[in-house]
């Protein structure tokens, strides 16, 4: 017993001047080790802590995208200029992009349209536009009564004019009315069952009247849109 209780200082000096080795070792290996000493691939992610590595040190490209949680990445962080264009504002564009040919389309056609909805647009050859209308230049051949003159105009789609637009159209360059009268589509007066005056136009322009059975030349004026 007594011999055992000589050697224990000793056994006390030699656990501590163990321990200071380590501990020295330790501390020297801690002081020696940086980021250069760590060799590829050699510390796996899961050793290391959350936010021990600023972003700074990391490499362009080293995370693929994939590798990132959902929403992690907000807009302050993203570099909108790099950003390519997303496949819905492709679209967008397009869409717009054919919206603006289909107008411009439209608008061509518009202009040189010959129907409108399934209705023949614009005046027939030899016609002359006036007043939105196609009017005939020359007046019939033969002369009718105002009914059946009524009647040819419309058999062609067309219609009497006016008395006030025949004497319109009687003053514009080129034209020259029937002698004796054209009719108009006008009744003024009317004084039985079938016994009515329709009003007529003179070369001059002047307006008249005369019995609906009375011959007289004509010209028929067609709309625009038939």
């Amino acid at each position: 017993m007594s011999r055992e209780l000589r050697h224990l200082p000793a056994l006390a000096l030699a656990s501590i001047a163990l321990f200071a080795a380590l501990g020295g070792s330790v501390y020297a290996a801690a002081k020696k080790l940086d980021g250069r000493t760590v060799k590829v691939k050699s510390l796996p992610g899961n050793r290391l802590k959350p936010a021990s590595v600023p972003g700074n040190r990391l490499k362009p490209g080293a995370i693929p995208g994939n590798r990132l949680a959902p929403g992690s990445l907000t807009g302050v962080q993203i570099d909108v200029a790099t950003l390519g264009q997303v496949p819905s504002a492709v679209h967008a564009d397009n869409a717009d992009s054919a919206r603006d040919a289909e107008t411009a389309l439209s608008a061509v056609n518009a202009v040189n349209a010959t129907t409108v909805n399934g209705h023949s647009a614009g005046c027939r050859k030899g016609e002359r536009t006036f007043a939105g209308s196609c009017w005939q230049p020359v007046s019939s051949e033969a002369a009718l009564s105002a009914p059946a003159a009524a009647a040819a105009c419309a058999a062609a789609g067309a219609e009497l004019p006016s008395a006030l637009l025949l004497a319109a159209f009687s003053q514009q360059p080129g034209i020259v009315l029937a002698a004796g009268d054209e009719w108009s589509s006008d009744i003024p007066v009317v004084s039985g069952v079938d016994l009515y005056a329709v009003v007529t136009v003179s070369p001059t322009g002047t307006i008249s009247s005369a019995i609906s059975t009375t011959a007289k030349k004509f010209r028929c004026v067609t709309p625009l849109v038939t």
